[in-house]
This record gives structure tokens, sequence and C-alpha cells, in this order.
């Protein structure tokens, strides 16, 4: 897979919601109920953070549920890159990248969403062929002023913010001409996941497919 190939695949994974879940699961039992509350809700891109030992078992879960696009975060390593596809995912995100990392995705035909936090950053992934990028930590790194700032001079770009992003800021960002979609964890409360409170996930969801990119 090129760079050419991957952000387009990563770009048609941004658009199919507002709202991209950021997920912390602990428990993979609850891996599909979770994934269908938030399909339903009108989030069908989700993306499972590899920060728990459950991570790749709820990657599995999440796969067989009909409607749901499941890709893995916080991609480190080749090897990370390697469990996440034989998981099942279908698209990568990382907080940032390297070319081992790139090396990796594009030979296990992994779209990636590469994390980025200054301009330079984007023009080396840009020189490489990566025009979608993840904005990452948006909030610490000036939020969506600075990202509108990278945006004028780099608009060759299009981002997804994650990192602080809420409800109550999500349009500040998807009101960027360079903003496809955001990424946060407010729709899927850790209280909520362990209660099994489905219909109140699917009522965050459904608040934030809502909202509108720009």
């Amino acid at each position: 897979m090129t760079p050419q190939e991957a952000s387009a695949a990563a770009s048609k994974v941004c658009l199919l919601a507002p709202v991209v879940p950021v997920l912390v699961v602990d428990d993979a039992s609850k891996a599909a109920d979770l994934a269908r509350a938030l399909v339903k809700g009108g989030l069908p891109a989700l993306e499972v953070t590899l920060r728990t030992p459950a991570a790749l078992d709820v990657i599995r879960e999440m796969a067989t549920v009909e409607g749901g696009v499941v890709g893995a975060g916080t991609l480190l390593t080749p090897k990370d890159v390697e469990a996440a596809k034989e998981a099942g995912a279908t698209f990568g995100v990382s907080p940032g990248a390297t070319d081992k990392l790139l090396d990796a995705c594009e030979a296990n035909d992994l779209p990636l969403l590469p994390g980025i936090s200054t301009a330079s950053e984007a023009m080396k992934l840009l020189e490489r062929g990566y025009s979608v990028q993840k904005f990452f930590p948006a909030e610490a790194n000036g939020g969506a002023a600075a990202l509108k700032a990278i945006g004028a001079p780099i608009p060759q770009v299009k981002f997804c913010p994650t990192g602080g992003v809420s409800l109550k800021n999500a349009n500040d960002y998807l009101s960027l001409s360079n903003t496809l979609c955001v990424g946060g964890s407010w729709v899927a409360p850790k209280d909520k996941v362990e209660a099994g409170d489905w219909d109140g996930i699917t009522a965050l969801a459904l608040e934030a497919s809502q909202l509108k990119a720009s």
C-alpha cells in the first residue's frame, strides 16, 4: 500500500462521521455491545487504542459487528501493526510517526492516520505522500487556533484532531476547512461502559453524529 492509497483510505474512514470514538476498553466481553451502541448512534468508525491487555481481543470482537469499521490506535511499533492487522483492524492511528512504523503499515496494507503536532512533522509526512494526518494532542498544542494556523500554509493536508477534544469544543475544530473529523473519548465514558449502559452510549453517539464538519 502506498502512502497515497493509505491517505485515501484514511480519508474515507474520517468522512464516515464527524466523530471517531477513541476507545480504551478493559473488558473484551463488553466490546461487541459497545460497538453496536456506537454504530447505532451513527458513529461507525471505531478506534480501539492498544492501551490495555484486552485491546486486541476487543478489536476481534468489534470486527464482527455489522456496520462497524474498526481500527487500532496507539500504534507504536511494527509489531503493533502486525498484531492489529491480524486481530482484524482495518485502519491504524498513531500518536506520532516514525519511518519504521510507516514502513510496517505500508508493508501490511494497513491505512494509517499518522500523528503530528508541528508544521515540520506535517510537511515531512506530506513529502512522503500522507495527506491525511492526526493532530495530537490537539488541545495541549494550541487547539483549533493552532490547527487553523498550521493549515494556512499547508492546505494540502487534512486532519483528525484528537486529545482533549470534547462535545464542548468539537465544533471549533469541525468548522475548520482542514478538519475532516475529530477523535474523542467522551462518547464512551468509562462509567457507562462498565455499567453496560448501551442506550446511554447510543444517545451520546447520536448527539455527536449530528455535529457537522465544514
